[in-house]
């Protein structure tokens, strides 16, 4: 393979992004490639320090702008890094979490206008775009329950988490549109299924859209 795949997974809280995505690179990495797994914000050093700063909460009194920026600041060195490096050899890339997450967030949630975000984006991702979007699309109040369920006893909810279920209903429309705009990027799965039966899906959605080698 002369050049990697950049795959990306979206979706509401709880939707089990993490889950498929590993699931995902296992399959991958059977047929003999080099699957590079990853997750935004983080994925490099600096980026992981921002992850904390962002979810710990600190940043939102600044308004989502802020967030914005500090989501610019992660993805860029994260792409730096990790993410352009990785494809430049070959290897596959899946990103649990990208661009969209911030045009959904910051963005159809923050009202951030459309523009601004838009040449954020551009300067941020220097004209990296996944090749493949999975969205997870998931009752907000489901995916809610899975995230507490997953949580440490005593640990608190993050950032987003502790939005109320209005904001997460908003989220998910937000990510089915960018859906509806895009089909040529994103595919829409159920998150409700069993995972295995996700990851399936997933697997058929990949095998459409991407070369897989069929053996390794």
């Amino acid at each position: 393979m002369s050049a990697g795949c950049f795959i990306t997974l979206e979706g509401g809280e709880g939707a089990g992004k993490s889950t498929l995505a590993r699931a995902l690179a296992q399959r991958l990495q059977a047929l003999g490639l080099t699957v590079d797994l990853t997750r935004e914000p983080g994925g490099s050093p600096k980026a992981e320090a921002i992850r904390e700063t962002i979810l710990s909460g600190q940043v939102k009194r600044h308004g989502p702008f802020v967030e914005a920026l500090m989501f610019a600041a992660a993805r860029i060195d994260h792409i730096d890094r990790r993410i352009r490096p990785a494809l430049t050899r070959g290897d596959w890339v899946i990103c649990d979490r990208f661009i969209d997450s911030t045009r959904v967030y910051q963005g159809a949630l923050g009202r951030i206008e459309p523009d601004l975000l838009d040449e954020l984006e551009q300067v941020t991702i220097d004209g990296l775009t996944p090749d493949l979007t999975l969205i997870l699309d998931l009752d907000p109040a489901a995916g809610l329950m899975r995230a507490a369920r997953r949580r440490r006893p005593g640990e608190a909810s993050d950032r987003f988490e502790s939005e109320a279920l209005d904001f997460h209903t908003r989220l998910r429309q937000a990510y089915l549109a960018i859906a509806a705009e895009e089909p040529e990027r994103c595919i829409v799965l159920d998150a409700a299924l069993a995972p295995d039966a996700l990851a399936q899906a997933a697997w058929e959605a990949l095998s459409q859209r991407l070369p897989i080698p069929q053996t390794a």
